[in-house]
């Protein structure tokens, strides 16, 4: 496999005043012999960020959705428009209604119309990620991730309804993951199976490898008191080297993890590259 380069093409915050930032996240992932982009964003910066952090959207080989918000989704048909043909990796449940609800008013917060024609377009192969799914030599997708611990759920009110009636447990969230020399990095979209849940679940797969770094979105934004304890101690336990939350983390969770994690812990938004030797 080489070596892997992960570049944030989008997130809340960014490094450089040049790039623009918006509540999402996409993460661009090169190897030797592949160029996958994981999630889209909302597509509002995608394309300006990719432009100035000198990457060429026009290569993209994959595209690998963490599941089926709009934040994740948003920048699906530009990128489709830039390709002759392309793989896309994703849940079938991620195509379904999603629907977010706040004092009883509901959203709709899935993939829009215009992204969801551009999935169905000829180019696109569509790849069913139900169970772990290889995306190219050594770059894994979970696919649907078993719930397992008991103070983790999807951290908000989401639906597949309009009238908010049917609840939506998001079996569609699913996170990236590859082996390198100091064992299994993460990336995250907003592990909504909960980031303790896909952390076990990826040692699990990886015949219990240590995972170096977990970096992304952790929607720990709703978390109580008790989830942050348990999300922290699990982290100790599992011996994570290097957290990186970002996007839906929330500022209050990410206080947290700075004041336990100590040194661990480090911040990721837009703009930021890291290269990891596998």
């Amino acid at each position: 496999m080489g070596n892997v380069n992960i570049t944030i093409l989008v997130e809340n915050t960014a490094a450089d005043a040049n790039l623009g930032v918006e509540h999402g996240i996409a993460y661009w992932i090169e190897t030797d012999d592949s160029r996958i982009l994981f999630d889209t964003g909302q597509g509002g910066v995608l394309r300006r960020n990719a432009n100035q952090l000198g990457v060429d959207l026009t290569t993209t080989q994959a595209i690998v959705l963490s599941h089926g918000h709009y934040d994740h989704t948003g920048g699906l048909a530009e990128v489709i428009s830039l390709c002759d043909k392309i793989k896309l990796y994703a849940h079938p449940q991620a195509f379904v209604p999603k629907y977010g609800c706040k004092l009883g008013v509901s959203r709709y917060i899935g993939i829009s119309e215009e992204n969801r024609s551009a999935v169905y377009s000829e180019k696109v192969h569509l790849v069913d990620t139900t169970e772990p799914t290889e995306i190219s030599d050594g770059v894994f997708v979970t696919g649907e991730i078993p719930r397992v611990t008991d103070f983790e759920d999807v951290g908000g009110p989401f639906y597949t309804d309009e009238r908010c009636k049917k609840q939506d447990l998001l079996p569609d969230d699913q996170a990236v993951y590859f082996d390198t020399d100091e064992g299994i990095i993460v990336l995250l979209g907003c592990a909504h199976s909960g980031v303790i849940n896909t952390l076990l679940y990826i040692r699990q797969l990886t015949d219990n490898r240590p995972i170096d770094a977990v970096v992304g979105g952790m929607h720990l934004v709703n978390a109580d008191e008790r989830r942050l304890k348990e999300t922290v101690r699990f982290l100790e336990e599992l011996d994570i080297k290097r957290v990186f939350p970002a996007h839906c983390t929330g500022d209050r969770a990410k206080q947290f993890l700075y004041n336990h994690l100590g040194e661990k812990y480090a911040g990721c938004n837009a703009g930021l590259k890291f290269i990891f030797v596998a």
